[in-house]
């Protein structure tokens, strides 16, 4: 049972990161310091859901076909949120 909750969670987590798009119609989220935030709050919930993927594969031994899926998505995910956060540091 917990093989498929945390199966759920994983799949669910992989449509999360796609909400930006819609949330980027609208006027109050092109402004500049909501923008930040936003990019910000979503590579952190990236890198959450690429790191818990990869525990619960390894760690928690779920390892069906679908969360290996997840995983490699999620993963895949995490690293771009992982460059998007080193491009936004102010290097000197």
């Amino acid at each position: 049972m917990k093989n498929k909750i945390y199966t759920a969670i994983a799949t669910i987590m992989l449509f999360v990161p796609w909400t930006i798009l819609f949330l980027r119609t609208f006027e109050w989220a092109l402004e500049s310091p909501t923008a930040e935030i936003l990019i910000f709050t979503y590579a952190a919930f990236m890198i959450f859901s690429g790191v818990f993927s990869i525990l619960i594969y390894a760690i928690g031994k779920v390892k069906n076909k679908w969360m290996q899926i997840c995983t490699v998505i999620n993963s895949i995910y995490a690293v771009g949120a992982i460059a998007i956060l080193f491009m936004a540091i102010p290097w000197p």
